[in-house]
């Protein structure tokens, strides 16, 4: 942890609010779920029969109506939309294109004999027509499952069979890295024995040719027939608006089940408090809409605020590493919410390239999906932010629905400690215990729970009620325990320490990956690291480190040494690493999650599995030929 503070906020300050959260949790909430629009109001804030929640019981709403209805009087003509694809076409939709657009397809959905509470999967790039198909199934009361457009044959086939979806909407394909990805096809080959998938609607993205079935319908022809309105179903508060599966390494995917009314509460709350949302902001958040970030906040909680939004099609490299910064000047951005995985990649291309751009617009930055290095942090908020922009460093998980620790520059300013997610949000009531479940003091490593319900929080995992309660429930009474270590400082900032099943056993001693990898990145001349454990005979694990440098910068044995001797100085000689790899790419999934399965398999000389998920391939064989090259070396050496 680092002691540097930084006072920067944006002049908003509401203790009172706090105040109430932390006084009476319900009422708190009961005002938030005021700002959005119910068709019927509720009699029961909430209904807790541990660990099952039912938030705004007998109220009725609607997501899709929240989203767009609300707005035409007002936001008609306002860009909700500015799309650009990854190779170089740009669309602009408005809130009224739409409205029209999302009733339409409402209409197909119900021509195609999607009733209420039937399941329709998701397999699209990222392009407008992902978010008007999610709001039309939330009009009609269909639930919608996302499949992140990356994934494989095997497992869409998993994630429809748990679903039973009727309906599968796809593409012809989608642009990955100047390649077109056959999205069809893999559809074609996870659905081929399911019987109860009726209709598959076909997007034509990138007109390349595709087989054709008798299920097959394609998107263009079912919307010319369509009418262009359809009302808004009014729904129970606790209906289903989604499943999303948790990919996990190994085992059968989770299906994450949330809700509407509270649900939408939670993310149009905090919406407004951690970004200070405005009428006239450019909001861009770099998720794919495939993953829990993109269902939040890219789809529903920017619509729920009327907000003006960037959508990226592709890679935030390609064509190369002038992308990102090049959308963010080109439309002005004032927001940018991304992950401390892709700022480390591009940290290592240094910073002539984001200086070459009029990146002045922004005034506010934000990051998501892990914990963010101090020395990345304030990379970003100097070379990113030039000093004039809060950070808001924010933790949770699909799980939870929506932002439980983060700084909240909308509702007050505090001091930004870098790689702290600062406060609970409020009205959560968050603690770090020990094995016990008892408070843990000041600094010291525990696991973080929270004490309390919240409205974001999923009803259950579909279909497995038990295993829900296993999962999340079981280790401490009454209390989610999200799986996480973490740490409270003297001022009551919240320091995430990665997984605690992400840990390493060396000689009896538990060492976080998180703690170790942000430890080498701290080092001057890192990019990115990833670490994993091998068995050994002495130790029981013994570490091995993949190793990617700035760019310009050249491994050597004083480099390793430097590493090793931060690491002993840092955490101690216990995380010693057996062995430092450097590599040129570290292999990652096209959400940016590094594979740290596929790095011990390699350390292991195991067979590396399924790559399917994977960013790029090339970087399976670039870690390979790293491990082989500096084991020949080794096993060459004179005796």
């Amino acid at each position: 942890m680092l002691n540097e503070t930084y006072d920067i906020g944006l002049g908003n300050h509401d203790t009172d609010l706090r105040k109430k959260a932390s006084s009476d949790f319900l009422s708190f909430w009961d005002e938030q779920a005021k700002n959005l629009t119910w068709f019927t109001p509720w009699n029961k804030t909430l209904e807790w029969n541990p660990p099952f929640a039912k938030w705004f019981v007998g109220g009725t709403i609607n997501a899709s109506y929240n989203a767009l209805d609300i707005h035409q009087k007002t936001r008609s003509n306002k860009p909700a939309i500015l799309w650009e694809g990854e190779n170089d076409e740009s669309r602009v939709i408005t809130y009224g294109e739409m409205f029209t657009q999302v009733q339409k397809f409402s209409n197909v959905l119900k021509s195609l004999d999607v009733k209420k509470g039937d399941r329709v999967t998701i397999y699209l790039p990222m392009v407008p027509e992902l978010p008007i198909a999610m709001f039309a199934c939330a009009r009609i009361g269909a639930i919608h499952t996302v499949i992140f457009s990356g994934f494989s044959a095997e497992s869409i086939k998993d994630r429809i069979a748990d679903s039973h979806s009727k309906v599968v909407i796809t593409a012809d394909g989608g642009y990955r890295r100047g390649k077109v990805v056959p999205l069809k096809e893999v559809v074609d080959e996870a659905i081929k024995d399911f019987d109860f998938v009726k209709h598959v609607v076909v997007l034509e993205r990138t007109k390349n040719k595709i087989p054709v079935s008798s299920k097959d319908k394609f998107w263009s022809d079912l919307m010319n027939d369509a009418l262009e309105s359809c009302d808004a179903e009014k729904l129970d508060s606790a209906h289903p608006l989604y499943i999303l599966y948790t990919s996990g390494t190994t085992g059968k995917p989770k299906g994450v089940l949330h809700g509407t009314g509270g649900y939408l509460t939670h993310l149009y709350s905090t919406f407004k408090w951690a970004f200070d949302i405005k009428d006239s902001d450019v909001f861009f958040c770099t998720a794919d809409i495939g993953w829990v970030t993109g269902h939040s906040y890219v789809v529903y909680a920017p619509f729920l605020h009327g907000a003006t939004q960037i959508m990226y099609e592709g890679a935030p490299d390609f064509p190369d590493a002038t992308r990102m910064w090049d959308i963010l000047q080109k439309y002005r951005a004032t927001i940018f919410y991304t992950t401390p995985t892709a700022l480390r990649m591009f940290m290592k291309f240094g910073d002539e390239i984001p200086n070459s751009f009029d990146l002045s617009s922004l005034r506010l930055l934000g990051t998501v999906g892990e914990p963010i290095n101090p020395e990345v942090w304030k990379w970003y908020f100097k070379t990113i932010g030039k000093e004039k922009c809060p950070i808001i460093d924010t933790w949770w998980q699909t799980e939870t629905g929506g932002m439980l620790i983060s700084s909240l520059p909308g509702l007050e300013t505090i001091p930004l400690k870098p790689g702290s997610g600062t406060l609970p949000i409020p009205g959560v009531d968050i603690d770090v215990v020990d094995e016990n479940g008892n408070s843990v003091s000041t600094n010291t490593k525990g696991y973080l729970v929270i004490k309390n319900p919240w409205p974001g929080m999923l009803l259950t995992l579909w279909g497995d009620d038990e295993k829900y309660k296993t999962v999340y429930w079981s280790k401490y009474e009454n209390c989610y325990y999200p799986g996480d270590y973490a740490l409270k400082d003297e001022d009551g900032y919240m320091w995430l320490l990665g997984r605690a099943d992400d840990v390493l056993k060396i000689a009896g001693h538990r060492i976080g990956t998180a703690e170790l990898e942000s430890c080498i990145v701290s080092h001057h001349d890192v990019a990115e690291s990833a670490v994993c454990g091998i068995p050994d005979d002495v130790k029981g694990e013994v570490i091995v480190a993949f190793v990617v440098l700035k760019q310009g910068i050249v491994d050597s044995k004083i480099l390793e040494k430097e590493i090793s001797d931060k690491i002993r100085n840092d955490i101690g000689a216990i995380a010693t690493p057996k062995q430092i790899y450097f590599v040129s790419k570290l292999p990652k999934t096209r959400s940016g999650k590094i594979m740290r399965r596929l790095l011990k398999a390699i350390a292991k000389n195991e067979k590396i599995g399924d790559v399917s998920t994977l960013e790029d391939g090339a970087a399976v064989t670039e870690v390979q030929n790293a491990f082989d090259e500096i084991q020949n070396s080794i096993n060459n050496k004179p005796k």
